[in-house]
């Protein structure tokens, strides 16, 4: 960049700015921040609650929950999950980088990992919860109409829940089993597909 360079910036916070180059160093950059282009975009009211994956697969999925617009990504610990300490703030750089390329102004934000129990135990009473259930569930797209509002979607690790966590995930009163197709999914294809269902259910595309 030369000085009088500008540069498109945002915060997260108030919206995208242009900055223009004031001073070009060789390892810094002071811009002039001189006009809001656009306010931050409204994020519709969806988490994405999933088992944390392998390094390339989980940052694929914290990637394509930046681009689909999800409010909050929360690692969720189940007895099959492989990685039970994720780094948060690699998936953050990955949604920062998404973001970047797609224009966004907003970005998710990435709760600390919390265990299957806890996370059930301390769900809001306003909140659905859908989760993908691999022996089948009601047709997506279906379910998600019929309960607008405050939602999440849950996914399992790659080996699925085991048998008492969807019983317990089954008994929670906001708890909607759902089905995602004939096809057996990987679960962070799972993630992008239900996401992009609750997004078309809830009228934001």
């Amino acid at each position: 960049m030369k000085i009088g360079d500008p540069v498109k910036l945002f915060d997260d916070r108030t919206g995208e700015w242009v900055g223009v180059a004031s001073s070009v160093g060789k390892r810094d950059l002071v811009l002039d921040v001189t006009e809001l282009l656009r306010p931050r975009e409204d994020v519709p009211d969806l988490w994405l609650c999933a088992a944390p994956l392998k390094k390339g697969r989980v940052d694929w999925m914290a990637e394509k929950a930046c681009e689909l617009g999800v409010a909050r990504l929360v690692p969720v610990v189940t007895r099959r999950t492989i990685v039970d300490k994720p780094n948060t703030e690699r998936l953050r750089t990955q949604m920062i980088e998404a973001a970047e390329q797609c224009g966004r102004t907003a970005l998710p934000e990435v709760a600390e990992p919390v265990k299957l129990a806890a996370l059930l135990r301390d769900w809001p009473e306003d909140r659905a919860l859908f989760f993908a259930d691999e022996t089948g569930g009601v047709p997506a797209l279906e379910a998600m109409r019929a309960r607008p509002g405050p939602a999440a979607i849950l996914i399992g690790p790659e080996g699925g829940f085991d048998a008492d966590e969807r019983e317990a995930i089954r008994a929670h009163p906001n708890a909607v089993g759902i089905g995602l197709g004939p096809r057996v999914l990987r679960a962070e294809t799972a993630a992008g597909a239900a996401v992009a269902l609750w997004m078309a259910a809830a009228g934001d595309w």
